[in-house]
């Protein structure tokens, strides 16, 4: 999710239980033309392991060249975008666009996975569409182009975030290779991660847009499937001390001017569900700084009345 899934969100999402991280995705091109803002968004800066770096691209050498830069700047597997469905990049032949072409596929992983010796992982959908349904394709040319495990997306291109994710198929990719499969989709509650898993029987589950305002959603779906009892939703100061290390963090990683213009978007979404939360948007996003945007934060969380239920995107 780039733009989402800096280091700050990802150190967030370890305090609360995540297993592994992948970085934003990084441009092969970007990344082979030595861009410092490209280094920035694949750097972990020494305080994160193990360092999953996504890239996405369409061309077999480009790729390699940037997953070895990779893991020379400490890189500790390469993950392979397959599934983002936004226009601008599938546009240039990269993300889902990538499904669409299967002779491609297998030149770009057996490219990658010769150029690096970490383990290389791919992240794609169902397909590009409902006419065009070949992840179980997709998922046998990684396996033997040497790929380590997939993630799964249950969408189509087409279908954008739109509908059901069809955990279903995802599981019929599971059954067509004997490497790992991750499922991702729609998983907003530990019950739904315990349902995916029963319908689907993959071997480990990917959260993304569900965990956005609740980072602590981890720890409560790793709870839910050890115990089989749900975690309350955290009170609203846990809420806020979760905030300011997002924010303190985003501040450090970017600094005060990009970090705080950085940080809208989370503190929007760590405000869902409380009363207020529209007012509190509209002054964060009018904030001119870290310290003010610390003040409304403080202000919110800890005066607005709170109505906690489960959060639904």
């Amino acid at each position: 999710m780039a733009g989402i899934t800096d280091l700050p969100f990802r150190l967030q999402a370890r305090r609360y239980g995540a297993d592994l991280l992948v970085s934003e995705m990084i441009s092969s091109q970007a990344m082979v033309r030595n861009s410092l803002r490209t280094k920035r968004m694949a750097s972990s800066e020494g305080v994160e392991a193990p360092l999953v770096v996504q890239i996405a691209g369409g061309d077999p050498q480009i790729m390699a060249d940037a997953a070895r830069m990779n893991v020379e700047l400490g890189a500790d597997a390469i993950d392979i975008n397959m599934g983002c469905p936004v226009k601008k990049i599938v546009n240039t032949w990269a993300g889902a666009a990538l499904m669409k072409d299967e002779e491609l596929v297998g030149r770009i992983l057996e490219a990658v996975t010769k150029a690096v010796q970490v383990p290389v992982t791919v992240k794609m959908r169902l397909g590009w569409d409902n006419n065009q349904l070949n992840g179980e394709t997709i998922a046998r040319i990684a396996q033997a182009a040497g790929v380590r495990w997939i993630a799964v997306h249950g969408r189509t291109r087409a279908q954008m975030y739109q509908g059901k994710a069809d955990w279903q198929a995802i599981g019929r990719i599971k059954a067509a290779v004997s490497i790992p499969v991750i499922g991702n989709g729609d998983i907003t509650t530990p019950q739904e991660a315990k349902h995916m898993l029963e319908i689907s029987g993959v071997d480990g589950l990917m959260i993304g847009r569900g965990a956005l305002g609740r980072p602590w959603l981890f720890q409560q779906v790793k709870h839910y499937l050890e115990h089989g009892e749900s975690l309350p939703e955290p009170d609203v100061e846990e809420r806020y001390q979760t905030v300011l290390f997002h924010l303190d963090h985003m501040l450090d990683h970017y600094g005060p001017r990009t970090g705080n213009l950085m940080a809208r978007k989370h503190l929007s979404w760590y405000g869902r569900g409380i009363v207020g939360a529209a007012r509190f948007r509209e002054e964060v996003n009018h904030s001119p700084n870290g310290e003010i945007t610390r003040q409304l934060a403080s202000q919110f969380f800890r005066t607005a009345s709170c109505s906690i239920a489960e959060m639904a995107l």
